[in-house]
């Protein structure tokens, strides 16, 4: 019996066949360091990887979830920041600091971010990927939530208080914050969070 000529047959644990995922992060990466986050779209990454886009979705769910996987991540900031949005607005605040500082200092997610930081902080192309990241991702999610005129300048002065949090307490180290227990670091660190939200009382960040 003559068997018919054609493609060889995929691997069954992967619907886009051996290395597809691989090829696909390969793809996003150089896509990511060279065009930035904000330049990178999943048709242009699936085009790279020639691949369809929806296995682009199978395997990593968002554009979000690509860039998580690229950069190693195994809890991405949105996914932290989705978290500590459900609740009453009035304690988002103490939500915040207390999903972030959760994050960071689990033994799985905790060392990942750093390590993206760190990247950050020596490679321009990841700072600026990382920044537009955090722009569209993060800081525009927050304002989303905040609402208002001033829900972008708001939401950008919160997520300044928190990266603080991130260098002092774990990037840098500085006493006394990296000491301070979780309960302080959010009892002491929450009021200035609220601040933000709230709104300037003097000119507002364009």
């Amino acid at each position: 019996m003559n068997k018919k000529r054609g493609r060889p047959p995929r691997d069954p644990s992967s619907p886009g066949g051996p290395g597809t995922r691989e090829r696909i992060l390969l793809a996003a990466r150089t896509r990511l360091l060279t065009r930035g986050y904000t330049g990178t779209t999943l048709r242009a990454v699936a085009a790279d990887a020639e691949v369809d886009v929806a296995l682009i979705s199978y395997y990593f769910g968002s554009k979000q979830g690509l860039f998580s996987a690229v950069m190693s991540l195994t809890l991405s900031p949105p996914q932290v920041l989705t978290s500590a949005l459900e609740g009453d607005p009035a304690h988002l605040p103490e939500r915040l600091l207390a999903a972030l500082t959760a994050a960071w200092e689990d033994p799985d997610s905790g060392p990942a971010l750093r390590a993206l930081v760190v990247m950050a902080l020596e490679e321009p192309a990841v700072l600026r990927a990382v920044v537009e990241f955090f722009e569209q991702e993060v800081i525009a999610r927050l304002a989303e939530q905040v609402g208002g005129r001033r829900a972008t300048a708001c939401a950008g002065a919160a997520v300044s208080t928190l990266a603080g949090v991130v260098f002092t307490r774990y990037v840098l180290r500085l006493q006394p914050l990296a000491g301070a227990s979780r309960e302080q670091v959010i009892h002491h660190l929450a009021p200035a969070i609220h601040a933000s939200l709230a709104g300037p009382t003097s000119p507002r960040l364009h």
